[in-house]
């Protein structure tokens, strides 16, 4: 299951997939720019050897974006024993 939402909505700290170093990886949302038609992020990526490295990367407003899986999966848990009001 894969949770796509819009870029608008990216919140600092939110983990998404981005084509980042030449490759589509998980990246720490750190730090959000927007303007009328543009979301510039500033993102983390952590490769194999713990090194973290920081770029950005930008979306349209409207654009869709992945959540990192881990996240959708942690989601999906908390809605199983969200208590019923």
């Amino acid at each position: 299951m894969q949770l796509k939402i819009q870029a608008s909505e990216i919140q600092t700290g939110d983990r998404i997939v981005a084509y980042c170093n030449n490759k589509m990886q998980i990246c720490k949302v750190k730090h959000i720019e927007s303007d009328l038609t543009n979301i510039n992020l500033s993102v983390s990526t952590t490769g194999h050897h713990q090194s973290s490295s920081s770029r950005v990367v930008r979306f349209r407003r409207d654009a869709l974006v992945d959540m990192a899986a881990e996240l959708v999966q942690a989601q999906a848990i908390d809605e199983v024993f969200e208590p019923s009001s």
